[in-house]
């Protein structure tokens, strides 16, 4: 890297990405986050876990339905099982993007909201993305979590990307949110002691194709997860945004649940 190169490279971290992040809704990205507020007033839409439950049968009737979707992370590898192709994609976990990057920018979405963190400090750039400014805060105080009603200016982090597509899909006015897919039972997992929990009577996704390079990522913490969906329902619930677990089963008993095939009557 060259003397000027260093030199703006300084200049960028201390004065210019610190004042996008304060002031981040006024930025093009921003601004672009800000023109789907309340766009869907009144609507429902599908989280889509990437859990074993998941059918593809059940995300093609979706899009017969004309349903709004989020999907997440490595959902592409159900595309070859389906016509149907999310309307929003989020991926937040640096260590699976940076592993499966050309997959994303070939993926077909309406939108795709990737954190602004990842381009700034990862060199992680999807074309075309919408990049949100992803706040941290205490992943071990669920209770005291925040949830942002100003999506241009942040987004509220937390230990699961379906929080993140919460606090997007109050800010368009949704009313109604249905989770699919979400198993929360991994075969690898930790408890917030730390500990490891193996279960090898489950599959921790769609498709074992799915963490071919587990070793390389996280190992989730289900414990610290279930607390985020109780934070993501206590702020749902207090901006009357009803949330149910239309899952095949699964192991999440923090929402109502519902039969997703009823919801087509």
């Amino acid at each position: 890297m060259s003397v000027l190169s260093r030199a703006y490279t300084s200049i960028q971290a201390r004065f210019i990405i610190p004042y996008q992040q304060t002031h981040f809704d006024r930025t093009g990205f921003g601004k672009q986050l800000a023109s789907y507020k309340n766009q869907y007033v009144g609507r429902r839409c599908f989280l889509i876990g990437n859990g074993p439950s998941l059918r593809a049968e059940d995300l093609t009737k979706l899009q017969e339905n004309g349903e709004v979707t989020f999907a997440f992370n490595r959902i592409y590898n159900i595309f070859d099982q389906t016509k149907w192709r999310p309307t929003f994609y989020i991926s937040q976990d640096e260590k699976m993007l940076s592993g499966c990057i050309k997959e994303v920018c070939d993926l077909q979405a309406k939108e795709k909201f990737i954190p602004i963190q990842l381009k700034w400090w990862n060199g992680i750039e999807i074309p075309l993305a919408i990049y949100f400014n992803m706040r941290p805060q205490n992943v071990d105080d669920p209770d005291r979590f925040a949830f942002s009603d100003d999506c241009a200016r942040e987004i509220f982090n937390a230990t699961t990307c379906m929080y993140t597509a919460a606090q997007l899909a109050a800010y368009m006015g949704f009313s109604e949110i249905y989770l699919i897919g979400v198993d929360h039972h991994f075969q690898i997992s930790q408890n917030n002691q730390g500990e490891i929990i193996v279960d090898n009577s489950v599959k921790d996704y769609f498709t074992d194709k799915y963490n071919e390079d587990k070793d390389k990522l996280y190992i989730p913490n289900t414990e610290r997860s279930t607390m985020t969906y109780e934070a993501m329902k206590r702020h749902c619930d207090a901006r009357s945004v009803r949330v149910f677990n239309a899952t095949r089963g699964g192991k999440l008993e923090v929402f109502p649940r519902v039969t997703f095939d009823s919801l087509f009557k």
